[in-house]
C-alpha cells in the first residue's frame, strides 16, 4: 500500500472541480453538518478574497462521510495524503483527505475532508482543545451556501503560508470584526506561537 506518488502539479492537471452551488446543489438532501471549506470558504465570506480557485473543499464529521458518498453516485473514490494517493479505502483512517474523481475523464471535482468530531461538535485536527458547535463553525450565503467561518480557514491555512494563503489573509482580515480577531488570534497563539500573522491581528 506504497500509493501512487500525486506532485502538486500533477494533482492541479487532473482538476475540474464544482463550483459551491454546484456541490450545494448535490448535497442538498444531505443532513450531515457539512461546509464549504479552505480558500472557497473566504471567498464567500467576503467578495475581498474573491479569486480564483484551482479545486474545492467541503469539510464533514469523518463519521459521517457515508452519507456525502451516498449523495454523489457514479464517481470514484481516492485517498489523499503525504504527496500519495491510493485507491479508497486503502489507508482511509490515517488521512483525511478523499478526492471525488469523475471515472469517464480521471477529472477530480471535490476534495472532502473528513474532520473528528465529538458528541455533535467539530474538533480541530491541529489541535483537539479546539472544538466548537456546528452551529458556530457553519455560516451560510444568502443563497444558503454553507461555509467554515473565516477564523477556521486561516487557521488550517497558518501552518504553511503559500503565496495564495498570505493574500486570503491578507484580504480577510479587515473584514473580520473585533471577536473573530481575538479568537483567530488566541487560535494562533496555541497551536502556531511566534507565528507572524499574530502581530496582525
Amino acid at each position: 500500500m506504497i500509493g501512487r506518488p500525486l506532485s502538486s502539479s500533477d494533482a492541479h492537471k487532473h482538476w475540474a472541480p464544482w463550483t459551491p452551488t454546484e456541490i450545494a446543489q448535490r448535497l442538498a438532501g444531505v443532513e450531515a453538518p457539512w461546509c464549504i471549506a479552505a480558500g472557497w470558504a473566504l471567498h464567500l465570506f467576503t467578495e475581498a478574497a474573491a479569486r480564483d480557485h484551482s479545486d474545492l473543499e467541503i469539510a464533514v464529521p469523518h463519521h459521517r462521510f457515508n452519507e456525502i458518498a451516498a449523495a454523489l453516485p457514479g464517481f470514484a473514490w481516492d485517498v489523499v495524503g503525504d504527496g500519495r494517493v491510493w485507491p479508497f479505502p486503502e489507508l482511509l483512517a490515517e488521512h483525511f483527505q478523499t478526492w471525488l474523481r469523475d471515472p469517464l475523464t480521471d477529472e477530480y471535482r471535490l476534495d472532502v475532508f473528513r474532520e473528528p468530531a465529538v458528541d455533535g461538535r467539530w474538533v480541530c485536527r491541529r489541535d483537539t482543545s479546539i472544538t466548537l458547535p456546528y452551529t458556530d463553525l457553519i455560516q451560510h450565503t444568502v443563497d444558503g451556501i454553507p461555509y467554515a467561518i473565516p477564523e477556521v480557514a486561516l487557521l488550517f491555512k497558518a501552518k504553511r503560508v503559500r503565496p495564495k494563503d498570505q493574500v486570503d489573509f491578507d484580504n480577510v482580515v479587515p473584514q473580520l470584526n473585533r471577536s473573530r480577531r481575538q479568537r483567530l488570534r488566541d487560535w494562533l497563539l496555541q497551536v502556531h506561537p511566534g507565528h507572524p500573522w499574530i502581530s496582525r491581528l
